[in-house]
């Protein structure tokens, strides 16, 4: 099927790779906002959905009923991004709407993260490059900058890593904590028997798990039941030399019992990449000198940021053309009467 007549609306420009894909498949394509900084207003989603087949959004915009029901000719929408919290999925399917992401190519880059993170805040990385290139550093000492080790250091002693939500990215977490000589513990109770079976990880429950673990790091999803599963009562319940981290999603922690936790020396440290109402910091976060902070950076390189903007256009000419998406993750759609009703009055006016 010709693709000349069609229409793309891509959010923010995406890597190069996806729009490559995009700007040759024929269709006319239309990016809102190329800086990576400029968000899309409301007005200007609604607007690109209107006169658009596919949309091409990311997770930082929200895709409710109002935006997906803004156009009837709209024949799916193709996010950059492996989750899809930002998108009214029930909403979609009702409407006939395919809702595809970009799963299975941030596992590796994201449990890299996982470790720079655990490694920064176990070793005080931050805090040590500040003090050095704020000209502090005059002489060694052996009281400078301590740190807590990863692996079981000069006393021998072992620690242990918990995992919690035992998925691609729990798993490829866990199975580099061996090169450190760790023991790993695993909490997921969709995935009990993966744990149980895992060669790299064994079963602890939740509460067990976050006593004996040194770090506790968060691979689940986000869902109601998982909203703040970290709070003050676990927290609480850590090692005071613990450290929490989360490349996860963000509202997984009470981010301000999370401040009090490490002002008050509840845990020893913190390595976070996603926060609880981006891009915004619950207050007292970032003067916390034990908090290693980054910008929800965990896919970013160069590889994996290009595989996603692939998927993603990929995707999107597959909704153009009227085909089962290859990752779509309302596939109850393509059956409903909406979507056959959709398929058959679509095209740009």
């Amino acid at each position: 099927m010709g693709l000349t007549d069609m229409r793309v609306f891509v959010t923010r420009k995406i890597p190069g790779p996806g729009m490559k894909i995009l700007e040759g498949s024929g269709a006319a394509v239309t990016v809102c906002q190329s800086r990576e900084d400029a968000g899309v207003t409301r007005e200007e989603l609604l607007a690109g959905v209107r006169s658009s087949d596919v949309l091409v959004p990311l997770l930082t915009e929200p895709i409710d009923r109002e935006v997906l029901a803004a156009n009837e000719r709209l024949l799916g929408v193709a996010q950059m991004a492996v989750g899809f919290n930002n998108i009214d999925v029930e909403a979609a399917t009702d409407l006939g709407v395919p809702v595809t992401n970009t799963p299975g190519v941030l596992t590796e880059t994201t449990a890299d993260c996982a470790w720079a993170l655990i490694l920064a805040s176990a070793r005080r990385v931050p805090q040590a490059h500040n003090y050095m290139v704020g000209g502090n550093y005059k002489l060694w000492g052996p009281n400078l900058l301590l740190g807590d080790d990863v692996g079981p250091g000069g006393s021998g002693i072992r620690k242990v890593l918990g995992v919690i939500g035992y998925g691609r990215i729990g798993q490829a977490v866990a199975k580099r904590a061996w090169g450190f000589d760790m023991d790993v513990l695993a909490f997921d109770p969709y995935n009990r028997d993966g744990v149980e079976s895992s060669e790299f990880a064994s079963w602890a429950d939740f509460d067990d798990l976050l006593e004996r673990s040194d770090f506790v790091t968060l691979h689940n999803l986000l869902t109601e039941e998982t909203h703040h599963l970290i709070g003050a009562a676990e927290l609480r319940k850590m090692k005071p030399t613990a450290h929490l981290i989360n490349a996860a999603r963000g509202p997984v922690v009470d981010e301000k019992a999370l401040v009090q936790a490490l002002q008050e020396g509840w845990i020893g440290g913190a390595g976070l990449d996603v926060y609880e109402d981006e891009p915004a910091m619950a207050p007292g976060l970032a003067e916390c000198e034990n908090a290693v902070l980054l910008p929800h950076v965990a896919s970013a390189t160069s590889d994996t940021r290009g595989l996603m903007a692939t998927m993603a256009a990929n995707n999107a000419i597959a909704h153009l053309r009227r085909e089962r998406a290859p990752n779509v993750v309302n596939p109850e759609v393509y059956e409903t009467e909406a979507y056959r009703n959709r398929i058959g009055t679509s095209g740009s006016a």
